[in-house]
């Protein structure tokens, strides 16, 4: 896979610095992958977009899914995991995420990260959708992802790995023979380092988090707007099954007009038995599925938005009153914080939720062992597609993912290094583009695309509000491009144009799919094809073309692609 030789518009690197690895984000994946490459003995730098602790791990409550509890199996995780993902998993993904997650969770333990206990001093384990068994380990009750982040963030700061903090990373650079070289980024405020410059290293590690900014509500934080995925995309590499986003079913509804990130209700709420109740009282998922609440989470976003429909409502609710106080103060203090910020409580009244956009299934295609189709481009975490999650991720396997994947690259990387397979420690630098290759859009698209895509690509979609939304998306494509082309005119580069330029290239990418699978299937819900079709087994696969189209195209099996680099190996 070539380069498509576009770039976002951004001035020359006005500095650079040398690695053998530089890995970009630091969440779960981002921070393993860089721990496990620095102890390899390879020269590590960790770029993160804000603080090292402020990526989406941080906000996870729930936990991370391991069988790690009496009687619970590798395999029972397994078949949970493929149930959830709705006949699109890479099985062979999914194994190896089961089976090398039990370990991997220790080893984070080892790291110093420390998990609820028992009185007994086991783990202290929970159930949340999807899973038969209580397999999800969490800490400070709702505060999982915090207390990763904490352990993983001071073992970073304690082995000395090198970081640059509020950086953004613009794009891939490659030498001549199309390798990766490093990226460039931009840093922002003062520091060591600051505005554009350049990483140059043979190995780029992509960690970078999800997309949720992409539409106007979202558990996400404001710094995932898709940058890895965008970037991967310029670069030539392969992005899959990106129409699979999920929605969380319980977010705090905050009103009908209520943007960015909003509040999160654990799915470990209903785990320890919450009901969803309309406003009658009535628990509706009951005779939905065997698992009522429980249910994977499309089925309970589903199940929501319909009870929606019926009552002509804006939300339903979480009601888990019968819990009582000590109960909301000791297992989920931080929910407990955030619903009587906006003046909820739920010891005493039911929660308002509604779906909100949460975790993209799809992104970045990799192999086994994070590997891209460019050579010398791994991914892992939300910003990858590795077959796991297949149409639905399974709740709490994201955090496992990050571990267990992030762990395997590094030892990727540290296997061709030890054998020579990496390019020399400076690769070969390739000229900074004397003209910008790729237009601007100006910061106030964001809030554009974010309306686009919430109702057009939404929790419901249709081949109607799908073709709307592709003609909104490329109104704006067209408007920048050919002001490019006339005049050489772009927004002002910074870090809000390049974000909203991110957010348009992967929105355009999650509706081409969308419009494509004409089908209802996991966490992808179709009005008009409201029933799942075994002829759309497929995954999609999209990639960016040198004169920014999209080249879209469906593999012929349920089989997921190998890359190129893995294919060379056979």
């Amino acid at each position: 896979m070539t380069s498509t030789g576009i770039r976002l518009h951004a001035p020359a690197p006005g500095w650079s610095i040398a690695a053998d690895v530089v890995v970009v984000g630091s969440g779960v994946a981002g921070l393993t992958a860089a721990l496990r490459c620095e102890a390899a003995g390879l020269d590590t730098v960790v770029v993160t977009k804000a603080r090292l602790d402020d990526g989406s791990t941080r906000w996870a409550q729930g936990g991370i899914a391991a069988a790690l509890g009496e009687g619970d199996t590798p395999e029972q995780h397994l078949d949970d995991t493929l149930v959830a993902g709705a006949g699109l998993c890479d099985e062979d993904a999914v194994r190896i995420l089961v089976t090398e997650g039990p370990d991997a969770v220790r080893r984070l333990i080892e790291t110093g990260a420390h998990f609820d206990e028992s009185a007994e001093g086991d783990l202290e384990l929970t159930r949340e959708g999807g899973h038969h068994r209580r397999r999800i380990a969490h800490a400070g009750g709702d505060a999982t992802g915090a207390e990763i982040s904490r352990a993983l963030v001071e073992a970073a700061r304690a082995r000395g790995v090198r970081t640059i903090e509020n950086a953004l990373v613009l794009d891939l650079l490659t030498d001549a023979d199309g390798r990766t070289a490093g990226v460039s980024l931009h840093v922002m405020g003062e520091g060591q380092h600051d505005g554009v410059g350049a990483v140059h290293a043979p190995a780029v590690v992509l960690a970078t988090g999800g997309m949720g900014q992409v539409f106007s509500a979202t558990t996400n934080p404001s710094v995932s707007t898709g940058d890895g995925v965008a970037l991967a995309l310029r670069a030539g590499a392969q992005v899959s099954d990106l129409e699979f986003v999920q929605f969380h079913p319980t977010v705090l509804f905050l009103g009908p007009d209520a943007e960015g990130q909003q509040p999160l209700v654990s799915e470990a709420v209903r785990g320890e038995g919450a009901h969803l109740v309309d406003a009658d009282g009535v628990r509706f998922m009951v005779g939905q599925h065997e698992l009522a609440e429980l249910a994977p989470r499309d089925i309970v976003a589903k199940g929501i938005m319909r009870r929606m429909q019926e009552r002509d409502a804006e939300h339903m609710f979480l009601d888990a009153r019968h819990f009582g106080a000590e109960m909301w103060e000791h297992r989920f203090p931080t929910i407990l914080a955030a619903c009587r910020a906006h003046g909820i409580d739920p010891v005493h009244d039911p929660i308002p939720i509604a779906p909100a956009a949460h975790y993209a299934s799809g992104g970045v295609r990799t192999d086994s062992r994070g590997r891209t189709t460019v050579p010398g481009l791994y991914a892992c975490g939300e910003v990858a597609c590795t077959g796991v999650h297949g149409a639905n991720r399974l709740a709490s396997n994201s955090l496992l993912e990050g571990l267990v994947y992030a762990e395997r690259i590094a030892a990727d990387i540290a296997d061709s290094h030890a054998g020579d397979g990496l390019h020399a420690r400076v690769p070969a630098q390739v000229e900074h583009p004397e003209k910008p290759a790729h237009p601007l859009l100006g910061a106030e698209a964001r809030f554009t695309i974010q309306r686009i895509m919430t109702d057009g690509a939404g929790v419901l979609r249709s081949a109607e509000s799908l073709a709307k939304a592709a003609d909104q998306l490329h109104r704006l494509h067209s408007e920048a491009r050919d002001a490019l082309d006339e005049n050489g005119k772009t927004a002002e580069p910074g870090v809000d144009t390049w974000e909203a330029t991110n957010l348009l290239c992967v929105a355009r990418v999650l509706v081409a799919a969308a419009a494509l699978r004409e089908e209802t299937r996991g966490c992808h819900w179709r009005e008009d094809h409201a029933e799942r079709d075994d002829t759309w087994r497929r995954h999609i696969v999209v990639r960016l073309n040198p004169d920014r189209s999209l080249a879209v195209h469906t593999t012929d099996t349920a089989d997921f692609p190998p890359t190129r680099q893995h294919q060379q190996e056979q």
